[in-house]
């Protein structure tokens, strides 16, 4: 929920009506305040699974906004992290994050679109925590190829996939209504202000990421909890990119 230190009613309907970029600039003094900063609770599940899959000397963490996930990044990696966005207000509050917990390896921060990253293969870890609705099925391929090619041989790119609510479920309508006002929101006004909940799907987000040449696990993260069914309510998504003569890259 929202607290009193998050944004007003009339600092949000500004953001709405902004374009991406322009709208995070706005939110991001108040960002941490809002419900769309990940909680500590799936950073930690995050982390707690992904260590044993390392050693890791460098990460990289994708749409860092104000630098949460890099945080977390930076329990992981041993060398260096790098935190890129698009967002030049989410990037100063990150370097200020940063600034004040200054334990872990040192930070870089790129601004740079994610559909286009500006890297070699130059990392052992990239995540990515809360951005994928703000990118449309069309684009993920090159998102996807772009971490691709910012990982070394055996380089993992993990995110945390939450399953999708209960159909008939308050959340459920919830993101469906959000979703759909959206919409309405882009048919009517310019700039477009991109941010869906509904369509990151499993199927297809393993498809794509096979087709960028990724190996793609799932692993359940037990601590998150577990749906009315007995499945996780979250899972850690792990996409590998394989070593050179393994058949996949």
């Amino acid at each position: 929920m929202f607290t009193s230190s998050g944004p007003t009613l009339r600092e949000l309907t500004v953001q709405a009506l902004s374009s991406v970029e322009r709208g995070y600039d706005l939110l991001a003094p108040a960002f941490d305040a809002t419900p769309f900063r990940t909680p500590d609770r799936i950073l930690d599940a995050v982390v707690r699974a992904a260590r044993p899959l390392g050693p890791f000397r460098s990460g990289l963490d994708v749409c860092c906004g104000t630098g949460a996930g890099t945080g977390a990044l930076r329990r992981l990696c041993s060398e260096r992290v790098t935190g890129v966005d698009f967002s030049a207000g989410m990037l100063e509050r990150a370097r200020a994050a940063v600034a004040d917990a200054p334990e872990g390896p040192p930070v870089d921060w790129v601004r740079a679109d994610a559909r286009a990253l500006p890297f070699g293969a130059a990392f052992d870890l990239a995540v990515s925590f809360g951005a994928f609705g703000h990118f449309l099925p069309a684009e993920r391929p090159a998102l996807f190829s772009g971490i691709h090619r910012s990982l070394r041989p055996g380089g993992l790119f993990v995110f945390p996939l939450p399953a999708p609510p209960v159909i008939g479920s308050r959340r459920y309508w919830s993101l469906w209504g959000f979703d759909a006002a959206m919409r309405v929101r882009n048919l009517v006004w310019r700039p477009a202000f991109v941010m869906y909940y509904r369509t990151f799907r499993l199927g297809a987000v393993r498809e794509e990421l096979a087709r960028a040449g990724f190996s793609v696990e799932l692993r359940p993260l037990p601590e998150l909890g577990s749906r009315p069914d007995g499945g996780p309510n979250c899972r850690l998504v792990v996409a590998r990119r394989p070593f050179a003569g393994s058949g996949n890259d």
